[in-house]
């Protein structure tokens, strides 16, 4: 399979980076929160309703979808490593890049995005800080484990970043673009 699945936590730059590395790839790009909004509509109006299992089991047939196409550049929401019994298919369907920031330039990437409020519901309910730092120390094994490369996004361009990526694809898959 030929396909770049951008993992990390929240607001470390996956949606940016996957359009510039797709439009150069000439591959699609596909935003799964965006993918989400349209199936199944705001993320906090869906997790305020249903719960966030049922938005997790959502994402899940999504990640399972996408992890059977080829030619797409994959910004995963955040919470997608956490569907481990996936990951394994994920790893085997292309390369998987770990985005990294650290938790100050989370915070203020998260308070400058205006789409914070609908799109990105707090976690655990706790203050902003907080649940940064205890999320990002849950999940921080998961990603390290389930991704081919990572890339610290603190200070670095997006097109730097895609640069970096496409650099490592085309040398994991020898094929010259």
């Amino acid at each position: 399979m030929e396909n770049i699945f951008l993992i990390g936590f929240r607001a470390t730059g996956k949606t940016t980076v996957a359009r510039i590395l797709a439009a150069r790839l000439g591959f699609t790009a596909v935003d799964m929160d965006e993918v989400l909004r349209r199936r199944h509509g705001a993320v906090n109006a869906v997790v305020a309703r249903h719960g966030w299992e049922y938005f997790r089991a959502r994402e899940k047939e999504l990640l399972a979808e996408l992890a059977g196409s080829e030619r797409q550049v994959v910004a995963t929401g955040g919470g997608a490593i956490l569907h481990q019994d996936l990951w394994p298919r994920v790893m085997a369907s292309g390369l998987v890049v770990w985005l990294t920031a650290e938790p100050a330039v989370i915070r203020a990437r998260l308070q400058a995005d205006e789409t914070t409020a609908t799109g990105r519901p707090s976690l655990t309910g706790r203050p902003a800080a907080d649940e940064i730092e205890e999320v990002l120390a849950a999940r921080e094994p998961l990603y390290r484990a389930g991704a081919h490369l990572a890339l610290a996004t603190d200070g670095t361009p997006p097109a730097e970043l895609a640069d970096r990526i496409h650099t490592s694809y085309r040398e994991t898959y020898s094929h010259g673009r």
